[in-house]
C-alpha cells in the first residue's frame, strides 16, 4: 500500500497530558488516528486523507472534549493559527447512486448516512470546527411519500446512533430548521441527541432538516417585525440572531467559510443563503454515498489555495498584470 493510501494517524504522547488537558500533538502517516486522554483512555477516529495530504497537517490545536480530558486535533498547516473552519455540505447524489446500481432510492439514502459518518470522522483533523450538512430542504417534501418516509427513518436511525456514538468523539450535534412539520419520533430523537452531545467541543455537527433559506429569512423578518425592530436597530448581527432564533440555531455560530456540493450539480438549492454570503464554493463530481474523508480534504485544500478578499483590494504581490 502506498503512503498516499494510508489514513492519517495523530498521536499524542501520554507525557503531554497535564491536568487532563492534552497540549501538543505529532502527526505521522499510518493507522487510524488515536487520541490519548488522561487515565489511559484512547478514542479512535478514522481520518482518511488523499494523496499528499499526510503532509498538510500543522500544530495549531483544535481542542476535542472527551471524557476524562481534552484531546487535541490539529488543522492543516495552511490553516494554522486561524479560527476553525465552518464547512457546509450539500449532500447530493444519493438517488442517482442507487439508480445506477439498480437499487431503490432509499438504498442510496442509507448509504449516504455512512458518508456522513466518514465526513464527521475526518473533519476535526482537517481544521473544521463546525460542519453543517444540508440533509433535507423545505422543497424536498414534494418528493414521493415513500421516499420522504425512508429519509425520515434514516434521520431517526442516525440520530439514535449519534446519541450513543458522538459524545465519546467530542462531537456536539444540533438539528437546525423547522420542526413543526417533522413527526414526533424524529423530533424526540433530535432532542435526545442534542442533549446527549451538548458537551462536545471537538466538532459542532449541524444537520439541516426541513431547512429552506428563503423561508428562514422570511420567518426571521416576521420575528423582527413583531419585536419592533426598525431602521438602524436591525443590524446584520441582530438579523443573524433572529435567523438563528427562527431556525433553532445555537449561538454563536460562525459564518460558513466553504460550501461543498457533491453530485456534480452547480447550484445552491436554497442552502443557508444568509450564512454563505462570503463562502467559497467547491463542486465535486463524487456522488454523496461515495464521498470520503479524502474528498473533504481535497475540497479544503482547494479552499486554502484561494485568496479571500471580502471586497477588499488584494495585496500588491497578488495583483495580476491588469491590476484587477
Amino acid at each position: 500500500m502506498s503512503q498516499s493510501n494510508l489514513p492519517l494517524r495523530l498521536t499524542v504522547p501520554p507525557t503531554h497530558c497535564s491536568g487532563g488537558v492534552l497540549t501538543a500533538a505529532s502527526c505521522t502517516a499510518g493507522g487510524p488516528s488515536t487520541h490519548h486522554a488522561t487515565g489511559g483512555r484512547d478514542v479512535a477516529y478514522s481520518a482518511e486523507l488523499g494523496e499528499g495530504q499526510t503532509t498538510a497537517m500543522g500544530t495549531s490545536p483544535l481542542q476535542c472534549k472527551l471524557e476524562g480530558g481534552t484531546a487535541v486535533r490539529t488543522p492543516p498547516l495552511q490553516h494554522a493559527g486561524k479560527a476553525p473552519l465552518h464547512v457546509a455540505v450539500i449532500m447530493d447524489g444519493n438517488g442517482r447512486w442507487a439508480c445506477r446500481r439498480g437499487l431503490p432510492r432509499s438504498a442510496g439514502h442509507l448509504e449516504g448516512a455512512n458518508a456522513v459518518r466518514r465526513a464527521v470522522d475526518a473533519a476535526p483533523a482537517l481544521g473544521v470546527g463546525t460542519l453543517t450538512l444540508f440533509a433535507f430542504s423545505g422543497e424536498n417534501w414534494q418528493r414521493p411519500a415513500g421516499e420522504v418516509e425512508a429519509l425520515m427513518r434514516v434521520f431517526r436511525d442516525y440520530l439514535a446512533s449519534a446519541k450513543d456514538d458522538l459524545p465519546a468523539r467530542g462531537v456536539r450535534l444540533s438539528v437546525i430548521g423547522r420542526r413543526d412539520r417533522l413527526d414526533l419520533p424524529l423530533v424526540a430523537a433530535a432532542e435526545a441527541a442534542e442533549r446527549a452531545t451538548a458537551a462536545g467541543r471537538c466538532l459542532h455537527l449541524r444537520l439541516a432538516i426541513d431547512y429552506s433559506a428563503r423561508d428562514a429569512i422570511l420567518r426571521a423578518a416576521r420575528i423582527a417585525s413583531r419585536n419592533g425592530f426598525a431602521g438602524d436597530l436591525l443590524t446584520p448581527e441582530a438579523f443573524s440572531s433572529l435567523l438563528a432564533e427562527a431556525n433553532r440555531v445555537p449561538l454563536p455560530t460562525p459564518d460558513i467559510d466553504l460550501v461543498i456540493r457533491s453530485g456534480g450539480e452547480l447550484r445552491l438549492s436554497d442552502c443557508l443563503l444568509w450564512e454563505i454570503a462570503w463562502a467559497e464554493l467547491v463542486f465535486s463530481e463524487r456522488l454523496w454515498p461515495d464521498f470520503t474523508g479524502a474528498d473533504l480534504s481535497a475540497a479544503i485544500v482547494e479552499f486554502q489555495r484561494r485568496e479571500r478578499r471580502f471586497g477588499r483590494v488584494p495585496a500588491p504581490a497578488s495583483l495580476n498584470a491588469t491590476g484587477l
